[in-house]
């Protein structure tokens, strides 16, 4: 099974095909700053394949690639980043010195 995951922009998400099929997607809202990663889908068919990962590594690498902070409010992405260390530094953080 090859896997490859490619930035389908007029979408706005990643999208992941095995031999042409749509086998996943991780959508996005992109900044010139900041991306934001919403919702990410497997296929029930391609579910336990590593489906979900590649479209994590691809979006994060992305990321970095392009300089972006990443504000990751989808469980699964977020959830992976916690797993692979060498991707927390790309976790937004508010900088804002606003206190109550």
């Amino acid at each position: 099974m090859t896997v490859t995951v490619r930035d389908a922009e007029a979408e706005s998400r990643f999208e992941a095909r095995v031999d042409d099929a749509l086998a996943g997607f991780a959508e996005y809202i992109r900044s010139d700053q900041l991306v934001v990663y919403p919702h990410t889908v497997v296929e029930p068919a391609f579910e336990g394949q590593g489906i979900g990962g590649a479209l994590a590594r691809a979006a994060l690498d992305d990321a970095r690639e392009r300089g972006l902070a990443v504000l990751a409010t989808c469980p699964f992405i977020k959830a992976w980043m916690l797993r692979h260390p060498e991707y927390t530094d790309l976790a937004y953080e508010n900088r804002s010195r606003v206190s109550d």
